[in-house]
C-alpha cells in the first residue's frame, strides 16, 4: 500500500503536467503548423503571370530553384554568412560570458543590462545605425581620413564585409546571454581541481570547461545561426539590392513579384536548409565529445 500511493501520486503528477501541455500544443499546431503546411501546399501551385495562383500539383517551382545558379548561390552565399556570423559570435561571446558568469562585482547586473541593451532597438534602427558608420562619408571612413590613415573613403557599405558586422553585432547578446546562464551553472572548484592538478588554461578550457558549456555552447550557436539565416532588414540595408540572401529572396517573391509559389517554394527551401544544417552541426559535436 506504501508503496502504490507514491506511484499513483507521481502518475497524476504526470497526468496533470500532460494535460498543462495540451493547450500550448493545440495553439502551436494552429499557429504554426497550420500556416506552414498552407504555404508548402501554395509551393506545389503554378504562377501564371498577371493571375495570383493557378491551383495544381507541381514541383516546377523546387526545380526553377535547384537548376538555376543565381538561387543556388543565394542558397550558399546565405549558409556561408550564417557559417561565419555563428563562429564570429563564439569567439568573441565566450570569453565575455565567462567574464560575466565568474565576476562578483556589484556591477554585474549593470554589464548584464547593457549586453541586453541592445535587444531593446529594432534590427532596422541598428542597421541604419551601422550605414551613418559605413558611408563614404561616415564617421569611420572620416575618422580614417581625419587622421591622415587613408587617403580615400574605404568601400565597406553594400558590401559582404558590411552584412557580417552588422549581423554579428545582432546575434553576439543572444550567444553571450545563453553561454552565461550556462557557464554560471559549472562549479568553479572544477576548474580549480584542474588546476592543481597541473592544467594550464588552455588544457582546462580544452579538457573541462568546454565539455561542460557544451549544451549552451550548442544552444547559442542554433540559435545565431537560425537568426543569421533569415536575417532580412540587415542584408537590405548594408547589403543593398545587388547582396542578396534568402529572407529578403523570399520578401521579394512575396511582396514584388507577386509570385506566391515560388516564394513560398523558397520559404520551404530556406526552412529545409537551416534545420538539416543544424541537426548535422548537433549530431557531429555530440558525436566528437560524447
Amino acid at each position: 500500500m506504501s508503496t502504490a500511493a507514491p506511484e499513483a501520486v507521481a502518475g497524476a503528477r504526470t497526468g496533470l503536467a500532460g494535460a498543462l501541455v495540451v493547450p500550448a500544443t493545440i495553439f502551436v499546431a494552429i499557429g504554426l503548423l497550420g500556416p506552414i503546411a498552407i504555404l508548402f501546399r501554395y509551393s506545389l501551385n503554378q504562377f501564371i503571370p498577371g493571375q495570383f495562383m493557378v491551383d495544381g500539383l507541381t514541383i516546377a517551382n523546387y526545380v526553377k530553384f535547384f537548376t538555376d545558379s543565381y538561387y543556388l548561390n543565394v542558397l550558399l552565399r546565405t549558409v556561408r554568412v550564417a557559417v561565419i556570423c555563428t563562429v564570429a559570435c563564439l569567439i568573441m561571446g565566450f570569453p565575455l560570458a565567462y567574464v560575466l558568469a565568474r565576476m562578483e562585482s556589484r556591477f554585474k547586473n549593470l554589464l548584464i543590462m547593457l549586453v541586453v541593451l541592445p535587444l531593446f532597438v529594432g534590427n532596422a534602427v541598428r542597421a541604419a545605425g551601422w550605414m551613418t558608420a559605413f558611408g563614404s562619408k561616415g564617421a569611420l571612413n572620416a575618422s580614417l581620413m581625419g587622421l591622415g590613415l587613408i587617403n580615400h573613403p574605404l568601400e565597406i557599405m553594400f558590401t559582404e564585409n558590411a552584412v557580417l558586422i552588422g549581423i554579428v553585432a545582432v546575434n553576439l547578446p543572444f550567444m553571450v546571454l545563453t553561454l552565461q546562464s550556462v557557464i554560471e551553472g559549472i562549479p568553479r572548484n572544477v576548474e580549480e581541481a584542474a588546476f592543481s592538478l597541473g592544467a594550464g588554461p588552455a588544457a582546462m578550457f580544452r579538457r573541462v570547461l568546454w565539455p561542460l558549456a557544451l549544451p549552451g555552447i550548442l544552444a547559442g550557436t542554433i540559435l545565431t545561426f537560425i537568426l543569421a539565416m533569415n536575417a532580412y532588414a540587415t542584408p537590405v540595408l548594408l547589403g543593398g539590392p545587388k547582396f542578396q540572401m534568402m529572407g529578403p529572396l523570399v520578401y521579394g517573391q512575396f511582396a514584388q513579384q507577386n509570385n506566391w509559389p515560388f516564394g513560398g517554394a523558397i520559404s520551404f527551401i530556406l526552412m529545409t536548409a537551416t534545420i538539416v544544417l543544424t541537426v548535422a552541426a548537433h549530431l557531429i559535436v555530440q558525436r566528437r565529445y560524447r
